[in-house]
């Protein structure tokens, strides 16, 4: 019953556990607890700055496509909680999903385990997946790598880490080289590593691990990939060196189907003919968006509704996207730490207006929506983004 799962939704939000601390002891308590689900699955474990979700969502498309049984963890979610956890394309069901969600909040009360949000959302994953006796599951970790709950794991199938950049530097260190060595924290003994950026750090690791290091070239061609924009190119790169090396039995023919078919909302998502949807929300992201809208739609006057996180460099974010030219519009979001548009307008050297609805927007030019997950659900309906 949708109220079990608004009850589900209400423990998770409800009792302050949506913060950052990151660390395995928690996670490895409650899965201890939960007899090790996650000892029983294999794993390909995704970590990155950008890009993380759409390799995973190629991955797992390719691999459910030859008809095995995949699991799928992503984060965050736009519309439902649910769309985190899903085998083969389909969420899990709500009523599975506050089921889940009782059990392990009344464990970790029983037993004094102070769990985050995202620590419970991954206790759920690994119990539903094992339960449900998935062949892989594709894991994407939710901040760096090394102390990120989806680390518990003890191998994989590969470990593949996507574009390194500036993000979460309070938590991750203020060098591309500091987050890189956060991020290959996921790479496991004996268990080889993709990625297409040589870091010393990612290097080091895996030759601590005694891991074949893979560097791919993103050459891949994304004529067939249903995801748009530039940086795909990359993703489909690592996602396709990765699934070649695991599974060599899987036929072009197939992947080439699979392609047509991977869906990864809002990622430079084109949601009508005049709306694009990006949930870019760090300066990296902002470049990818640009140079996407450069390549797609270089004549084509633009109308930017944007809003961001305090804790994110939005005022680099705006430098990259925005020209005198340009219609923009700012949202203040319902999240506790979204910029006020008063803040926003002050550090945009361009005129700009509140948003108030799409309707409301000029006509004749490309709308794009973005600068942070967390406020889409509050502007796009939800079937623009199926």
């Amino acid at each position: 019953m949708d109220k079990d799962y608004e009850k589900a939704v209400e423990l998770l939000t409800s009792q302050g556990k949506f913060y950052i601390n990151l660390g395995l002891e928690r996670i490895a308590a409650i899965l201890d607890l939960l007899r090790s689900p996650q000892d029983k699955l294999k794993c390909i474990h995704v970590a990155g700055t950008n890009g993380k979700g759409s390799v995973c969502t190629i991955i797992a498309a390719i691999l459910a496509k030859t008809g095995m049984n995949v699991g799928l963890y992503t984060s965050p979610h736009i519309f439902d909680y649910t769309e985190r956890i899903k085998i083969c394309g389909q969420d899990i069901s709500k009523d599975d999903f506050a089921k889940y969600v009782f059990e392990i909040c009344n464990l970790a009360e029983k037993n004094h385990i102070h769990l985050t949000e995202f620590e419970i959302l991954t206790a759920v994953m690994f119990k539903y997946f094992a339960d449900n006796k998935v062949d892989v599951v594709v894991l994407e970790t939710g901040l760096g790598g090394r102390f990120d709950a989806t680390n518990v794991i003890k191998s994989n199938l590969c470990s593949i880490i996507t574009h390194i950049d500036l993000d979460h530097t309070e938590r991750l260190g203020n060098t591309k080289s500091k987050i890189a060595f956060e991020k290959a924290g996921i790479i496991k003994p004996g268990c080889p590593v993709f990625t297409c950026e040589g870091y010393e750090e990612i290097k080091d690791k895996a030759d601590e691990c005694n891991s074949l290091f893979v560097l791919v070239t993103p050459f891949e061609d994304t004529t067939n990939l249903s995801l748009k924009g530039t940086c795909q190119q990359e993703n489909l790169s690592l996602a396709l060196a990765a699934v070649r090396y695991l599974f060599p039995e899987i036929s072009e023919n197939t992947i080439q189907q699979a392609l047509t078919e991977v869906k990864n909302p809002c990622r430079f998502q084109l949601c009508r003919e005049d709306l694009i949807v990006d949930a870019s929300h760090n300066p990296n992201g902002a470049m990818a968006l640009r140079e996407s809208l450069d390549f797609y739609y270089p004549d084509k006057k633009r109308c930017f509704i944007f809003g961001c996180l305090r804790n994110k460099d939005y005022r680099r974010m705006m430098e990259i996207l925005f020209s005198k030219e340009d219609e923009i519009y700012f949202y203040h979001f319902s999240n506790k730490n979204s910029c006020t548009i008063e803040e926003l307008q002050e550090a945009c050297k361009f005129p700009s207006k509140p948003f108030k609805n799409l309707d409301e927007l000029p006509a004749d030019y490309l709308k794009i929506v973005c600068g942070s997950f967390y406020m889409l659900n509050e502007i796009i309906p939800r079937n623009f983004v199926r």
